[in-house]
């Protein structure tokens, strides 16, 4: 298990390109299991959640072909049923939440799936019931989950389509129903649907692989079942999060910093609660220009109240990106009140911005009253570790504004979601290494 060493207050400057979109990539990835011919798919990140996913599906039966460490063609001529019975099976795709998106798609062609209790971040409860109540609708039944949490989930005959209200807009709950739901019998109706820019692109993707989809981008899909599915080719959409990050990390470290090809028009609400935090952007064609912040300024409500940044599904601000948030507003000028609505764990990370001299009041699990120094107490180098992805990162360009060194452990994490964090870091002038 590796540790990053910071030393912080460099001067960063240059440009950064960010990565192919994580969260999308788990998602395309499990669409091959749908056809027999090729999907190929392009912009794919080199992180360890991608990569362990492409295992997996490997060790499944898939022919993967990684042509480049971002592009690779799958083809699922014949998945191996028996070996989704193993104790590998269940060791791989237990480590990995992205597993449970290849539910929909075994059950679609093969009518029988098996899931164990997926892992990934320490975050707190992470619902699975989306997943499996879009399922029970389609007419799949699921014997009971063993003490080893593992669930065999099949069906008597195919998918039938149905109307379905779901209860939460769950993103990777959406994507598994609608994939299942393109070979199910008859007409398939989901309201409340996800309608993040990755379950568009995942839409589109299906579309051009035959399926019929109509209501895309909105709350409400309407799906006609097809008996087959074709191949096609696929490139991911710039990682809004990391978009997110380097917007943030640019702001905290008052670097000079241009985020190239970075996906404006997907970016939704990412560029405007920046710009409440304060933070100065200059959109120019598909690139973000962040210039050098020596001072920014929390807005106010119009009524003058606190500022106030919480998280919702899409349109609204990504869960995400909170971590980040809150990490910026330690060094601006204002209050701000955070509140991650989704995840009872995610803002635990605080205490160790609090050991660097952050002013941080928790006020429960979901809410955090940020006191921004606006610089006259910078950060200090600490030791932490990092709890998640997101919070890792949070920690991380904490470290980099940081007076002193600081050192970050379990990377690992950081790792799941950041592909060759340090070397891009490095190119802009961060004093960064892996130990």
């Amino acid at each position: 298990m590796g540790s990053f060493i910071i030393k912080g207050g460099k001067a960063l400057h240059g440009e950064i390109h960010p990565q192919g979109a994580k969260n999308e990539a788990l998602q395309i990835l499990c669409t091959c299991i749908l056809t027999e011919e090729k999907v190929v798919v392009h912009n794919l990140p080199n992180i360890v959640d991608v990569n362990n996913l492409i295992f997996l599906l490997a060790s499944m039966g898939v022919e993967v072909d990684r042509i480049s460490a971002s592009k690779v063609v799958l083809q699922a001529k014949e998945i191996n049923m028996d070996y989704l019975r193993s104790d590998d099976f269940m060791k791989k795709s237990s480590q990995l939440r992205g597993s449970i998106m290849l539910a929909g798609p075994l059950l679609a062609r093969y009518g029988k799936a098996f899931i164990p209790q997926p892992g990934g971040d320490k975050i707190g409860r992470r619902r699975l019931d989306t997943h499996f109540i879009g399922l029970q609708k389609l007419g799949a039944t699921f014997d009971d989950i063993s003490s080893d949490k593992i669930c065999e989930i099949q069906t008597k005959g195919k998918l039938k389509g149905t109307y379905m209200l779901l209860d939460e807009a769950s993103v990777t709950g959406t994507a598994n129903i609608v994939m299942a739901a393109c070979m199910a019998e008859g007409t398939t109706t989901i309201f409340n649907a996800a309608c993040e820019p990755y379950l568009v692109q995942l839409c589109n993707m299906l579309v051009r692989m035959g399926a019929k989809i109509t209501g895309i981008g909105s709350n409400l899909l309407t799906i006609e079942g097809v008996m087959r599915l074709s191949g096609t080719e696929h490139t991911l959409l710039a990682d809004m999060i990391e978009v997110g990050s380097f917007i943030g990390m640019a702001a905290m470290t008052a670097a000079d910093l241009t985020i190239k090809n970075a996906g404006v028009q997907h970016l939704g609400l990412i560029p405007e609660v920046f710009r409440r935090m304060g933070i100065r952007l200059e959109i120019i064609g598909d690139d973000i220009h962040v210039p050098p912040h020596d001072h920014y300024e929390v807005e106010t409500f119009m009524d003058g109240s606190i500022m106030t940044v919480a998280d919702a599904p899409w349109p609204g601000f990504t869960p995400d990106l909170i971590s980040i948030v809150l990490v910026v507003a330690t060094q601006a000028k204002g209050s701000v009140l955070i509140h991650q609505k989704m995840f009872e764990s995610r803002l635990f990370f605080v205490d160790k911005l609090i050991d660097m001299g952050a002013q941080i009041i928790l006020c429960d699990p979901h809410r955090a009253n940020v006191i921004g120094l606006d610089r006259k107490y910078p950060l200090r180098g600490i030791r932490m570790s990092s709890p998640d992805i997101r919070a890792g990162v949070a920690l991380l360009i904490a470290a980099l504004s940081a007076k002193g060194t600081s050192i970050i452990d379990n990377i690992d994490q950081i790792d799941r979601g950041y592909q060759f964090i340090e070397q891009r870091l490095q190119n802009i002038g961060a004093d960064i290494k892996r130990i």
